[in-house]
């Protein structure tokens, strides 16, 4: 398992915590053997469950242009038909996933092609499941062209939890289906804006696999 580089910082210094905690344990309460041993177990569990948010899988992407791929792990939580506000200013499929602190935070790129558009919005943490979260919490919003001129927008979206956003695109960038484009931290969502006449090859509750689960097929 590798460790994302968005986790470093913070894994150390939850180890220093971790270490410190137990050390003034065992310092003031010498004869009390159980509360160590309960402290070291309670600690133990919090630094796994950073350790395994910040893992980095190995996912094996099929590239195909006409599939759009889960642009990250987590539960398929909305699959309707609205207006897309920002950008398109029209009707477009779209499909929700919420990435809870168990998931993989890791973001990839749903299709390949050129960043036409990208925008970076400050905002709330609302939970992220709240029908407002997707125009006023913290997120980003990242247009992608294919090679048929098919664009699909994708919106990193800040939870409750979530503090940090993190991005490695910009308008202009030549992106490839099933490679990273960002990050997380801490319960998030990813919306998909589609074409109308996208086929959708999930349901709701579904628990796609970021970089690999197709979530819906483009009519080329």
């Amino acid at each position: 398992m590798t460790i994302h580089r968005e986790g470093r910082s913070l894994l150390i210094s939850s180890l220093l915590i971790v270490l410190a905690i137990n050390a003034a344990m065992a310092y003031f309460f010498p004869e009390s053997a159980l509360a160590r041993e309960i402290v070291i177990i309670i600690t133990s569990l919090f630094y796994l469950v950073i350790l395994q948010f910040f893992r980095v899988p190995k996912r094996v992407t099929e590239i195909n242009p006409n599939h759009v791929i889960a642009p990250a792990d987590g539960k398929v939580v909305v699959i309707e038909e609205t207006v897309e506000t920002e950008y398109f200013k029209g009707p477009r499929r779209q499909v929700s996933i919420f990435m809870s602190p168990i998931n993989v935070h890791v973001n990839f790129n749903p299709i390949s092609g050129i960043v036409s558009y990208f925008k970076y919005h400050p905002g709330k943490y609302l939970v992220a499941w709240h029908p407002k979260s997707s125009t006023e919490n913290e997120r980003t919003t990242v247009v992608v062209k294919n090679e048929a001129g098919t664009e699909i927008l994708f919106r990193q979206i800040a939870g409750a939890l979530a503090k940090r956003i993190c991005w490695y695109v910009k308008e202009g960038d030549s992106v490839t289906q099933g490679n990273e484009f960002g990050f997380i931290k801490f319960g998030s969502r990813i919306d998909i804006y589609l074409p109308l006449d996208a086929e959708i090859c999930v349901n709701l509750n579904d628990k796609p696999v970021g970089g690999e689960t197709v979530i819906a097929k483009l009519n080329m």
